[in-house]
């Protein structure tokens, strides 16, 4: 089996809900108002309370006065609608994963800080957003297998001691491609554009990712993935790095100007505004 053909048999389960793709299809087309984007918010109340709770976190400072999503839409802008919109989908996508495989809060915790810390170093790039998805999304394609392939799962994890390097080797060897190639898969079934899926099936060898601009985007991913193990790791199973050791991966793909005082900054940074976006889709 081959990673298309395993998102296939199980993209049936595994879709995005129609109110994602209606407002993702809205913002794409660039001339919907609003107003119509809070009408189609508002026939999911789900959604709704999680954009108001949002809108009205200590993050924006207007605590107990955002009372519309049309308010809230204003405040946040429509970037951040689509990934708050896109995070809280997601969050509620994969359910019944057994928790010795992974605890679901400390995963999308640990999904939410690799987006933030993403969007952090794309600051020099156009179209910051698409970090903060590739970031969210890096890691769906283990969700995939700890949902489909527990007993698997299980013995590849075991292999955290020897560092993420080891699991990701361990996991291509059992099934024949990473988990990156497989989510990225899930994200092109799900009309993702080229930009983010193409980060997250190229986060571990970023020299596949083709021409120079997809590469170092494709870096972007890489080193917002090894920052976010060094805060935490996402699994049952330890896999943060020793700052020294962090330091040396990111150098190996051209990350030299990354120093120590730099990555501190930015997980400082990341902490703080992960917590309001978890808070806000879980």
């Amino acid at each position: 089996m081959d990673a298309r053909t395993l998102v296939a048999n199980v993209t049936s389960i595994l879709s995005l809900p129609d109110v994602v793709v209606h407002i993702n299809d809205l913002i794409n087309r660039g001339e919907a108002t609003n107003a119509e984007l809070e009408e189609v918010i508002l026939n999911d109340p789900a959604l709704t309370a999680k954009i108001l709770k949002y809108g009205n976190s200590p993050y924006f400072g207007f605590s107990g006065k955002i009372s519309t999503v049309l308010n809230a839409i204003l405040l946040i802008g429509r970037r951040e609608l689509r990934n708050l919109v896109m995070a809280s989908a997601v969050t509620s996508t994969f359910k019944g994963i057994s928790t010795d495989l992974v605890d679901m809060d400390r995963f999308w915790y640990h999904s939410v800080t690799c987006g933030v810390v993403a969007r952090l170093l794309a600051s020099n790039t156009n179209n910051r957003d698409r970090f903060f998805i590739a970031g969210l999304l890096h890691g769906v394609g283990n969700l995939i297998l700890f949902s489909q392939f527990p007993v698997e799962s299980a013995r590849i994890l075991s292999f955290s001691e020897k560092g993420e390097d080891a699991v990701i080797r361990e996991g291509e060897k059992v099934f024949g491609f990473t988990y990156a190639e497989l989510g990225a898969e899930l994200l092109k079934q799900w009309r993702l554009p080229e930009s983010i899926w193409r980060m997250v099936e190229c986060q571990f060898d970023p020299m596949k990712a083709g021409e120079e601009s997809a590469r170092m985007d494709a870096c972007i991913l890489y080193a917002a993935f090894n920052i976010t193990n060094h805060i935490q790791p996402c699994a049952h199973q330890k896999v943060a790095l020793e700052e020294a050791k962090l330091i040396e991966k990111l150098e190996s793909w051209g990350y030299s100007g990354l120093t120590p005082e730099m990555i501190e900054s930015t997980i400082t940074v990341a902490k703080l505004d992960a917590i309001e976006v978890f808070n806000a889709i879980r």
